[in-house]
């Protein structure tokens, strides 16, 4: 709707300041024609708005202009109080801050709207963890958070996955992003983008010079680049299973990241009723990662590549440990 647009470019142009015309009409998916339609129509219905030519040009509001926009439908209202049990504004410092603003907008919105966003405040709770993914230890993301938000350089010791020693590197950060509660920092090294989980950054020291980021380059298109790549990356071990119907659903639930495809029905083995087993694949990173599935018990076997059978062969050890009931007391 035209209305919806005027005011999509009014509060765009009051919280950025001047924006090029060409970048308001791929914001908004229209003509630069049209943007400069919606200038006109706005500066008619008394808005102080108007373009400037140039290389620096674009459409701006006069200086010290401000609206009070309440003209929120139910939807959007709603759509503010969709609460997220998070530690991510905690983790930024910002979690006393969003209830602040929380109140505000509260007060601001038009009084019919305000029973149908408390109660989805009230009725509605969004958790990203993934379940029993255990406690996660508390990161200190202050200095990544000044870096990033001051646009320099950082001096970094990061220690990666599988090694004890840090390594030292010097990266322009593009920003951070929580996944799944996890913390990564984006950030290029010499030129290329790379990810840096928050949680194995020893030490980060802001260098004083300004970043260097590639020109054009924004935080949303760099993590999308840079997560695509983690999706492709190739699994080096493939695990053939075999898993018992009635636990297939905590199965599939539980390896979603990892199955290759739907399970498919094998053939029963003697004395096995048809259609209880069922055969699946599971592209993993390394063959240590089918101890996992000694949680499963005798309901999921492996049944290849060999060297997953002969790993999991050895919890005949622990077995044998148990067996007669443990060790006797004193």
């Amino acid at each position: 709707m035209k209305a919806d647009r005027l005011l999509a470019v009014l509060l765009l142009l009051q919280t950025r300041g001047t924006v090029p015309a060409a970048e308001l009409a791929e914001r908004l998916d229209v003509s630069v024609r049209t943007v400069y339609r919606d200038v006109e129509a706005l500066s008619a219905a008394g808005v102080p708005v108007y373009a400037e030519r140039g290389r620096y040009g674009g459409i701006a509001l006069l200086p010290g202009y401000r609206t009070d926009v309440t003209g929120l439908t139910a939807d959007e209202a709603r759509a503010l109080f969709v609460f997220t049990a998070d530690d991510a504004h905690a983790a930024l410092g910002l979690d006393a801050a969003l209830r602040s603003a929380l109140r505000k907008v509260m007060a601001a919105l038009p009084a019919p709207h305000r029973p149908a966003a408390e109660r989805t405040s009230r009725r509605v709770l969004v958790d990203p963890a993934r379940w029993m993914s255990g406690p996660r230890t508390a990161v200190d993301i202050a200095e990544l958070q000044d870096a990033v938000l001051t646009d320099v350089r950082l001096r970094l010791r990061y220690r990666h996955s599988g090694e004890d020693a840090p390594r030292d590197y010097t990266v322009d950060p593009y920003g951070l992003v929580v996944k799944a509660g996890v913390w990564y920092l984006v950030a290029d090294l010499d030129g290329g983008p790379r990810l840096f989980r928050a949680d194995r950054v020893h030490t980060a020291e802001p260098t004083g010079d300004p970043v260097r980021r590639r020109a054009g380059a924004e935080l949303a298109d760099v993590w999308e680049a840079l997560r695509a790549e983690v999706e492709r990356r190739p699994s080096a071990v493939r695990l053939r299973v075999r898993v018992h119907r009635p636990r297939l659903e905590l199965f599939r639930r539980l390896n979603a990241g990892a199955l290759t495809g739907e399970p498919r029905p094998d053939e029963p083995r003697p004395g096995e009723e048809p259609g209880q087993w069922l055969l699946a694949e599971l592209a993993v990173s390394e063959v240590g990662w089918a101890r996992s599935l000694l949680a499963f018990g005798p309901t999921v076997e492996v049944l290849d590549p060999p060297e997953a059978r002969a790993l999991l062969a050895e919890a005949a050890g622990v077995v044998a440990l148990y067996a007669d009931g443990g060790r006797p007391g004193p």
